[in-house]
């Protein structure tokens, strides 16, 4: 179905496995085409909770764009056609991630560089190992950073340090990041399966139409005000309040059991 990466479904968890393991999974212009396609797969499956990406190998999650690929794409008379390639490749990728209804976990199992540093903060839950790290590698060759990073790293880290890794590139890793609030969490390579796995289990198991709710809410809150967000809450809440997974939450409280959520 999918020619550069791996898709699987099993017990409500859809494994996004990002499959160019020889080019440490560099983002080729099919390769976003395809990940794009998975997502969206993914959230019109009633059967997916909770999706997973990763990168095939034990190197890299994504070393970012694939440049002879997306190069050779965007090369005109007068340079590169890099905006184009980006409207239509890129921001599809990241706007069906932040717009699935559904909690996605980036399993960071190496490097994330570039437009694949990107796609790890597009992510609701980053896990990742140690010895991975992430760079703004852009301005290296000339460019500044894009697929979403300007969005995302202000709002994880605040500006000053958005602007020194954007403006250096320098690698940071698994524990730093943690630190930085880059991402949830760093662990051991050896753990980084133990890890993703527990945080996999709950939101497979969670009522995933309040957390696709809060999700976008969630979103909106980065650029609107009190009381756009207080309607949001409103209208989202009266629609969750109709769930099954409402009467169940509250009939479990109320008989004071655990609940057993549907997603529904």
């Amino acid at each position: 179905m999918y020619e550069n990466l791996l898709y699987d479904v099993t017990n409500a968890v859809c494994r996004i496995t990002l499959n160019r393991p020889q080019v440490y999974n560099a983002l080729s212009p099919g390769l976003i085409r395809d990940i794009t396609a998975a997502v969206e797969a993914a959230g019109s499956d009633e059967q997916v909770r909770v999706v997973v990406i990763t990168g095939a190998g034990d190197k890299a999650f994504s070393s970012g764009a694939d440049l002879k690929e997306g190069a050779a794409a965007g090369l005109s008379a007068g340079g590169l056609n890099l905006g184009e390639s980006l409207r239509t490749t890129y921001h599809p990728m990241i706007r069906a991630i932040r717009n699935l209804p559904k909690p996605v976990i980036g399993r960071i199992n190496g490097i994330a560089a570039g437009a694949g540093c990107s796609l790890a903060l597009a992510c609701d839950v980053v896990i990742c190992a140690d010895d991975a790290y992430f760079s703004q590698i852009f301005v290296n060759i000339g460019l500044m950073p894009d697929a979403g990073s300007t969005f995302f790293l202000p709002r994880l880290i605040g500006p000053q340090r958005a602007f020194e890794l954007c403006s250096t590139g320098r690698r940071v890793y698994g524990p730093e990041a943690a630190q930085l609030g880059l991402v949830s969490r760093s662990v051991p390579a050896v753990d980084l399966d133990a890890a993703v796995t527990d945080v996999v289990d709950y939101y497979a198991t969670a009522p995933t139409r309040a957390i696709g709710a809060m999700k976008l809410v969630l979103n909106q809150s980065l650029y609107s005000n009190l009381d756009h967000q207080l309607d949001q809450e409103a209208d989202n809440q009266d629609t969750l309040g109709r769930s099954a997974d409402a009467m169940e939450g509250i009939g479990a409280f109320l008989m004071k059991r655990k609940a057993n959520f549907s997603g529904k």
